[in-house]
């Protein structure tokens, strides 16, 4: 860490209190399914499952195991809100075996590395009447010797050197500890460092640096309850605070569909309507959902019924190395190789989506879900736009021209990228119509030459949502869709082969979709395509209408 031992020598001894200062209350709510899942000595993170269970029932070995994501979580504490849901005897004396196995038997220097040592900061001070409060004095101990220890090295590590959310997290937990501690040198620290981090974590039209919706939304927890913390504590928050929520709240709306749901960018799997409106109503912003984010690179067609959301932004930067424990750095760390891809709803059912994440699988796994196939986008030559690396991206996409035009209603979105320009000598281009009605959406894609090169084929694909129910059509020029309401609509291409094919949802439990795939030859250049609703025939009788 930067400087960080010439700080912990000029920090005074630590007075380590019998029981933090001042009572904390974790704000949101946890999810019941996933505590009963860690009483069964089973950890779920995004989506990916691992033992872990407290020593005496063989577990020992769990802390280590698993991706660095995987770990990042178990160490950060935040299951306990789920055990917290449960709200039974034996969640709370799951939490306190864990937690004294923890204590025991730490091994991982992932543990120690600020975002994750803030994150547990955070978790032991939310739940503090749910794990301690009526626990053994020696645990009660050992939680606040260690939160102290803790404390003391986040404080000292600030400005953390994590470009993505991890350091808002740790600044956090050091603001949190400040309190508990009743240590106002630190907690002067931590206001001092906020604004700046701020000003690195979010742009200026509200999203977040790692272009994520998922991490908007917790970076918009965070916000949230560092704002509780300035307030409990007496101390007015910096002027930045509260234009950045302000900001960031109609950020996060524009990233939800009509279902109430986050769109699939990023590393982002499906997020529970209600935490999303709580967060919202908590952030106490009012503002609407602006039709783009031009710093951060997304926007939103909107139209009657119909949802187009759109990124049109290069990925974030990224950094080589990692933390100790194998945590990376750079605000690539979740970015998927999805430039130019959408997804589409129509009221609450979502018709073409991204085929989800999986930020804490292994990497064969995790790196699938991030590939350019796996997005509703251009693949060429089935290459990745950007380069996929276990710490983020390597070669990327470096630029992403976007221009937009609305006229009585009608929308165009034209926007390119040069992700395959180095390697091809080829830059994507995507021209999207939106009708006034909302009942018709049209599309061009173009790779066009920046020198003279073989153009090889091509492959356009509409991942659908697992609720979809499509047809190939007879001519094979066109696939009928039906949505679960009963609604219909056609998708048809000029300039490329029309097929269906597998795909999979991975945006909670996996589940098997489809996908329309066009097909273009080597030496084409362009495939136009339109989506466009239709009128259907009701199911036949005994047939469910999905």
């Amino acid at each position: 860490m930067r400087g960080a031992r010439r700080i912990l020598a000029n920090l005074k001894p630590i007075r380590v209190p019998d029981s933090p200062a001042r009572a904390f209350r974790d704000l949101w709510p946890g999810d019941a399914a996933r505590g009963a899942r860690l009483l069964r000595g089973e950890f779920e993170v995004l989506g990916t499952v691992r033992p872990l269970r407290p020593a005496e029932a063989d577990g020992a070995q769990d802390w280590a195991a698993g991706s660095p994501t995987w770990r990042a979580a178990a160490h950060g504490f935040g299951w306990l809100r789920d055990l917290r849901a449960l709200g039974t005897d034996a969640a709370r004396l799951r939490g306190r075996a864990l937690t004294a196995d923890w204590l025991a038997l730490r091994d991982d220097a992932l543990s120690e590395a600020p975002e994750v040592a803030g994150a547990r900061i955070s978790a032991w001070l939310g739940h503090w009447d749910f794990l301690a409060a009526t626990a053994e004095d020696g645990l009660r101990r050992q939680l606040m010797q260690r939160m102290a220890q803790d404390a003391r090295n986040v404080v000292a590590s600030l400005p953390a050197e994590a470009a993505h959310r991890g350091a808002l997290v740790a600044l956090k937990g050091g603001m949190a500890a400040a309190v508990a501690l009743e240590e106002e040198t630190w907690f002067a620290r931590c206001v001092r460092f906020l604004p700046q981090e701020l000003e690195r974590q979010f742009h200026p039209d509200g999203g977040h640096v790692e272009r994520s919706p998922a991490q908007l939304l917790a970076a918009v927890q965070d916000l949230i309850e560092i704002r509780n913390l300035l307030h409990g504590a007496g101390v007015d928050a910096p002027t930045l605070l509260p234009v950045v929520l302000d900001r960031a709240a109609p950020a996060l709306r524009l990233m939800r569909h009509a279902d109430g749901g986050l769109a699939l960018f990023n590393g982002t799997r499906e997020e529970p309507p209600a935490m999303l409106d709580l967060v919202l109503t908590q952030s106490q912003s009012r503002g609407r959902a602006p039709a783009a984010l031009p710093d951060t690179g997304f926007h939103r067609l909107a139209a009657s019924r119909t949802l187009v959301l759109v990124d049109c932004g290069a990925p974030p930067a990224g950094r080589r190395e990692a933390a100790p424990g194998g945590l990376p750095r750079g605000a690539d760390r979740f970015s998927h190789a999805g430039t130019l891809s959408f997804e589409m709803s129509v009221g609450r059912d979502r018709l073409i989506v991204n085929c989800g994440a999986a930020p804490a699988a292994e990497g064969e796994w995790r790196d699938a879900l991030r590939a350019t196939a796996a997005h509703s986008t251009l693949v060429l030559a089935d290459t990745n736009s950007s380069e996929l690396r276990p710490e983020g991206l390597g070669r990327r996409v470096d630029s992403v021209e976007a221009d937009r035009q609305e006229s009585n209603g009608a929308q165009w979105l034209e926007a390119a990228h040069d992700g395959w320009v180095k390697q091809f000598g080829l830059r994507h281009r995507r021209r999207l119509y939106l009708s006034e009605s909302g009942d018709d959406l049209r599309g061009e894609d173009v790779l066009e030459p920046e020198r003279e090169v073989q153009v090889p084929g091509f492959a356009v694909r509409f991942h659908l949502h697992p609720t979809v129910v499509a047809s190939l059509q007879q001519d094979e020029a066109g696939v009928l869709l039906r949505l679960p309401s009963g609604v219909g609509w056609r998708l048809r291409a000029k300039g490329a082969r029309v097929a269906i094919e597998e795909s999979i949802h991975l945006a909670a439990e996996p589940r098997r979709s489809q996908q329309v795939a066009l097909h273009a030859e080597a030496g084409a250049t362009s495939v136009q395509w339109a989506i466009s609703r239709v009128s259907l025939p009701a199911p036949a009788s005994g047939e469910p209408a999905e």
